[in-house]
């Protein structure tokens, strides 16, 4: 039984902690609107396997009305209108949350890993190693890497999706590492982790048992600004032409918008996409703020200030 106690108690710990944070970040007001934001995309990005199998006419990509081969304004059967060959706008902006969705989180999510790695292997591993990580950091954190992606389709043609994503995540993880391995320098000289050298721990355990949990926070916390500059280069590539063609985002469709020449003639096709970039953006940069609020105690210090002066 005190075996159990014992054992239930971190957990309790920890289950605590993480609903004084979920309260905290509730209870900020831009927060707040983040989620319910992140909340109707992700509804948007649910639905849009829907009208495909509804009716094939509302494919985003190979659907067209028989009816209509030119850009339509909305109707009744198409609520957002038709592009200039007749496929559903509507169709395509919800697909287009899905795309946002995947390129954002799992380009972010490849930048953190990459960046919490070397930035606590650069913080624990030596003067040595530091170095060499660091400059390594600088040179990627100074490349243009919108300019340089654009080469790269310029050399070896159209990028897929995929591509995209892992160029994204290769030039989106310096400044993770920098921040990282300054939370490991500091973690390093703490007395747990010399207790736990003492009780033999080895330098892996140390890293991912002692430092990772402890580090995981800011990691998540740059995650969201991540997953914002993701969506953002992704959409520019993709109007400039040097997306994936077979992959319906709101990029593409401002790109095809552009392209065929309906940019002040229907805006109707124009607004949607660029409104959803706008926003899904905005809520991921929204949730960031909230949640540096909660991990940070001295910006909950300032809000209270800020509210009993007014």
């Amino acid at each position: 039984m005190q075996n159990m106690t014992a054992k239930q108690a971190p957990r309790s710990y920890k289950v605590q902690r993480f609903l004084d944070g979920w309260s905290l970040f509730y209870e900020n007001l831009i927060g707040k609107i983040g989620l319910y934001l992140l909340i109707l995309f992700g509804l948007m990005a649910i639905v849009s396997y829907i009208p495909p199998h509804v009716d094939p006419m509302y494919h985003p990509m190979t659907g067209v009305d028989p009816d209509i081969s030119y850009a339509s304004p909305p109707s009744a059967r198409h609520w957002l209108g038709t592009d200039n060959i007749g496929r559903d706008i509507l169709s395509q902006l919800l697909t287009g949350a899905r795309v946002a969705f995947l390129v954002g989180i799992t380009a972010a999510f490849i930048s953190i890993v990459i960046g919490t790695l070397l930035g606590m292997v650069a913080g624990y591993g030596g003067k040595i190693l530091d170095a060499l990580l660091m400059r390594l950091a600088d040179m990627v954190m100074v490349m243009p890497s919108l300019l340089v992606i654009l080469l790269l389709s310029v050399l070896f043609g159209q990028l897929s999706i995929w591509t995209i994503v892992i160029l994204i995540a290769l030039f989106r993880w310096p400044a993770v590492a920098r921040v990282i391995r300054s939370q490991t320098l500091t973690l390093k000289q703490r007395p747990f982790i010399d207790m736990a050298r003492v009780a033999g721990a080895s330098h892996l355990r140390i890293l991912f048992r002692h430092i990772l949990p402890n580090v995981l926070p800011m990691a998540l916390l740059y995650m969201t600004f991540r997953i914002t500059s993701a969506i953002i280069v992704e959409a520019a590539l993709s109007f400039l032409g040097f997306g994936d063609p077979n992959t319906v985002s709101w990029g593409m469709m401002l790109q095809w918008v552009w392209k065929t020449g309906h940019m002040f003639q229907a805006p109707y096709w124009l607004l949607p996409p660029g409104i959803c970039i706008s926003l899904m953006t905005l809520s991921f940069y929204m949730m960031g703020r909230a949640m540096e609020e909660v991990l940070d105690p001295r910006l909950r210090k300032i809000r209270k200030t800020d509210h009993a002066a007014t």
